[in-house]
């Protein structure tokens, strides 16, 4: 009964999600070898590329409606959580409308939001399968003139585990999608224009963590403003929430990838065996695969000792990992907007709420919105026209307005 209770509500679910990627098909022919990086890595500097090819980007899976630009899938140097040179893949994208603004077209680094584990999960596969499930903000961008850089982030395509929701590794690869495409003569962007950074849910996160640390990692870039939705800014917040619901295979893909970025945790040992399958088995699913497979799952049947694994995290060394992770902490160089639906049942809103207030109180240019929107894929949809216009009006040198002290 219990189980057929969970596949039915399960079912119902997806069709709300309606923005949310289910699984997504193979990669195109020939594209395999492309993710599979050189050993060792060719010398070279954060956001060199590695090799580059032409792709194509539709907008249905049918693959009837080609998005408006040229397209790269590009392989490109970046730097891991500990310092370490990784190469990522990605995509570029050309608008084949001209830009109408002042001074040269803008890049837009753009961080994609949940997507799963799983090597075909990529969003570079994703838009070249017609299935990406944010093409349509994507082409809300390029009908304004901007080009974009799209990160896959580390291991989503190439080998390794996906680092999901790590602050430092996915900020990288964020910053150094741009820094490719400004390299790469076959996109023909500019070299040294404006850019701006977008993202919601785990996007939101990247592209959060991306304001924070540009001005350390990448000084260079002209960062004229950031748009950050949903973000996880407080991953202890984000796994209380997240035990037991329908999207807790989210809270799954955030163990495989802290097991991964810090092995020496050593996470499989407090998990017994059921919790161990499941961790493996994660780090080969897509979004749908997660939500459909292990929907309402209590993290307390995965534990060795029945513990949930969100009571771990208050505890060392576990807590040090996690509080790495924490957005808020440093104050962007570039004024922000921070949309968040106060309804949102898979990010929480007060976390996000207090990570902008936090930036406030370190004296950053942040302007905080909170949508009416009811779930976390409602407040996505909701959040467009406000997001255009932020990126609008700073790409096009209106100044920006704050709210801090108001939220």
């Amino acid at each position: 009964m219990r189980l057929t209770l969970r596949r039915a509500v399960a079912a119902l679910l997806v069709p709300v999600i309606g923005l949310v990627s289910l699984t997504v098909g193979a990669a195109p022919a020939g594209a395999a070898d492309f993710y599979d990086p050189p050993s060792p890595l060719p010398a070279g500097s954060p956001g060199d590329i590695i090799r580059h090819q032409e792709a194509r980007f539709f907008l249905d899976p049918a693959k009837l409606v080609p998005a408006p630009a040229r397209v790269q899938r590009i392989l490109y140097r970046s730097t891991d959580t500990h310092g370490n040179p990784v190469a990522v893949s990605g995509t570029v994208l050309t608008p084949t409308v001209p830009w109408t603004g002042p001074g040269v077209r803008p890049i837009i680094g753009y961080a994609a939001g949940t997507q799963g584990l799983g090597d075909q999960c990529a969003p570079s596969k994703a838009l070249a399968m017609g299935q990406e499930y944010e093409g349509p903000f994507l082409a809300g961008l390029l009908s304004r003139g901007y080009g974009i850089a799209i990160t896959d982030y580390e291991g989503l395509g190439t080998p390794g585990v996906h680092t999901y929701v790590n602050r430092k590794a996915e900020a990288y690869a964020v910053l150094d999608a741009i820094r490719a495409a400004q390299r790469l003569p076959e996109a023909g962007l500019p070299a040294g224009g404006p850019v701006a950074l977008a993202g919601y849910s785990q996007g939101g996160g990247a592209s959060a963590a991306a304001a924070e640390l540009q001005g350390s990692y990448a000084p260079e870039l002209d960062l004229k403003a950031a748009y950050a939705g949903a973000p996880p800014a407080d991953l202890a917040a984000v796994a209380e929430n997240l035990d037991g619901h329908y999207a807790v295979g989210f809270l799954m893909f955030a163990v495989a990838a802290i097991n991964y970025a810090y092995p020496e945790l050593d996470i499989p040992a407090v998990l017994n065996d059921k919790g161990r399958a499941l961790e493996e088995q994660v780090e080969s699913e897509c979004t749908g695969d997660a939500i459909l497979k292990h929907a309402f799952t209590r993290t307390a049947d995965l534990t060795a000792d029945g513990r949930p694994i969100t009571a771990y995290l208050g505890e060392e060394p576990y807590a040090s990992a996690v509080a790495e992770q924490r957005i808020g902490t440093i104050p962007p160089k570039a004024p922000v907007l921070v949309l968040h639906s106060g309804l949102d049942d898979i990010v929480p809103y007060a976390q996000g709420r207090e990570m902008a207030r936090d930036w406030c109180a370190e004296g950053a240019a942040v302007r905080f919105e909170t949508l009416a929107a009811p779930t976390h894929v409602g407040g996505a949809v909701a959040a467009y026209p406000l997001a255009y216009a932020w990126l609008d009006g700073r790409l096009h040198g209106a100044p920006a307005t704050t709210n801090c002290g108001d939220f």
